[in-house]
């Protein structure tokens, strides 16, 4: 009698109704009676892999039977063989699937049965592949391109000035300027990095030679120490009488340079710093007195419409206040006016270039941009100051100077200290992290424009007929 022996490794079937049998044989000679069998679509849990067919021969017979070795057959006692005849294997496992196909079935397997010694692997089917990979790693692109929109996003604000400058009341008072001065007055981070002299540092060429203002010589020379000797060089080069008796600091902030000239003339000197910021005259009248400065005093007051008489100063001192003026020719007329004769002025300004030549499209962005940012009306070369100074016909000598080689490393080396030293801004908060952000890139910005002669640092002096 012909056998069919059904061998299997780490497989079990099993089928819906309580019957189990291999989920489908196949060879290269019978894969039409494999798509029948498999046709049946018999509800079958595979656990295996691979199952090996072996149809054996012996002797001639219309019948066979199947032997399944080394697997549990369902519904018989545990481990026991169970034969299966060809008839039976032909047989639907569902009702449902109709006796035709059962037929056609029982006729394709007697003919595979007839053959002798004929070995087949079946293989189990395998789950379906997994859709291709896309072409492009989409979630990198994703991120990048976000990034770049918001990278360009980010520049675009930066890049558009957001503290234009806007006059007080009737022409004076507390404007932009005030009201700017006096937020950073209160913050109090301005006051941390840039010190009591919310001004340029001085750097000799020995300084600038050693690296000074720069990332890794940020320590060269002490970032606040350098603005102190900017007042000295700046007292040194006016040439002003030793103790002068009355002193006018047009635009003291806080009363650093203030302070220093009173501690540095001696006591005979009296020193008034005037500003348009309230918190400006509060921060420098309790540094006064916490450092025992008596000869020096501050008021809240417009240098365009001074309260002083005519010809109160021997000293006039102007550092880094010109720039906020709206009318440069009104603030040098009224400094020379409170002068006495024979009494000194000396300006420290940012100056822009002297034209002609005209400036081009980019200089007049970069121009427009430094004005708006930081609360600029607009600059002056220092070829026009001394114009506006001899113009008021009062002035009995009148001398100007570039100071930008020793001077321009200062723009840098702010943003440096803050670099090393960042936590003041770290523990401030969103809103002075975005502000931070926006002074660096204003500082930068700076650098540049002093660096390509668009902007030069002023120095003008002069004696009062």
């Amino acid at each position: 009698m012909m056998q069919a022996v059904v061998s299997s490794s780490s497989m079990s079937a099993a089928l819906l109704g309580g019957a189990r049998m291999p989920a489908s044989a196949s060879s290269s000679s019978s894969s039409r009676a494999s798509r029948r069998i498999a046709g049946g679509r018999r509800d079958i849990h595979r656990t295996a892999a691979v199952s090996t067919v072996v149809i054996g021969g012996g002797g001639g017979g219309g019948s066979g039977e199947l032997q399944q070795a080394s697997a549990s057959l369902g519904g018989g006692g545990g481990g026991a063989q169970q034969q299966l005849s060809i008839h039976q294997l032909s047989q639907p496992v569902l009702k449902s699937h109709g006796a035709s196909r059962s037929s056609s079935s029982f006729n394709e397997i007697g003919q595979l049965a007839g053959r002798s010694s004929v070995t087949a692997a079946v293989v189990v089917a395998a789950p379906p592949p997994a859709p291709p990979a896309a072409a492009f790693p989409i979630l990198p692109v994703s991120i990048a391109a976000a990034a770049v929109v918001a990278g360009l996003a980010g520049k675009a604000i930066l890049d558009k000035p957001s503290r234009a400058y806007v006059q007080g009341p009737e022409g004076g008072a507390v404007g932009t300027v005030g009201t700017e001065y006096d937020a950073w007055t209160q913050e109090g981070i301005l006051e941390y990095y840039w010190g009591e002299h919310i001004h340029l540092g001085w750097y000799t060429d020995e300084d600038l030679a050693k690296g000074a203002g720069t990332l890794l010589g940020s320590n060269v020379k002490n970032f606040i120490e350098a603005k102190f000797d900017f007042v000295d060089k700046m007292l040194e080069w006016s040439e002003c009488p030793p103790e002068p008796a009355m002193v006018l600091d047009v635009g003291c902030g806080i009363g650093g340079t203030s302070r220093h000239l009173a501690k540095s003339l001696g006591p005979k000197s009296k020193v008034q710093g005037i500003t348009l910021s309230p918190n400006q005259v509060a921060r420098a009248t309790a540094l006064a007195k916490e450092q025992g400065v008596d000869n020096a005093s501050f008021r809240v007051m417009n240098a365009l419409a001074m309260e002083f008489e005519d010809n109160t100063f021997d000293l006039v001192w102007a550092c880094e206040s010109g720039e906020h003026m709206p009318d440069k020719k009104k603030y040098v007329q009224e400094m020379i006016r409170v002068l006495k004769p024979g009494g000194t002025i000396v300006i420290a300004t940012w100056c822009q270039r002297e034209t002609p030549p005209a400036f081009n499209a980019v200089e007049e962005a970069n121009l427009k941009f430094l004005y708006e940012e930081w609360a600029h009306p607009y600059f002056v070369s220092i070829e026009e100051y001394v114009r506006l100074m001899e113009g008021t016909e009062k002035m009995a000598t009148v001398g100007s100077a570039n100071w930008v080689k020793n001077t321009i490393a200062s723009w840098r080396h702010s943003i440096w200290v803050g670099v090393w030293d960042p936590w003041p801004v770290v523990f401030a908060g969103p809103r002075i992290w975005y502000k931070t952000v926006r002074e660096i890139v204003t500082l930068e910005r700076m650098h540049r424009a002093f660096d390509c002669d668009l902007m030069t640092y002023g120095m003008m002096k002069g004696k009062k007929a």
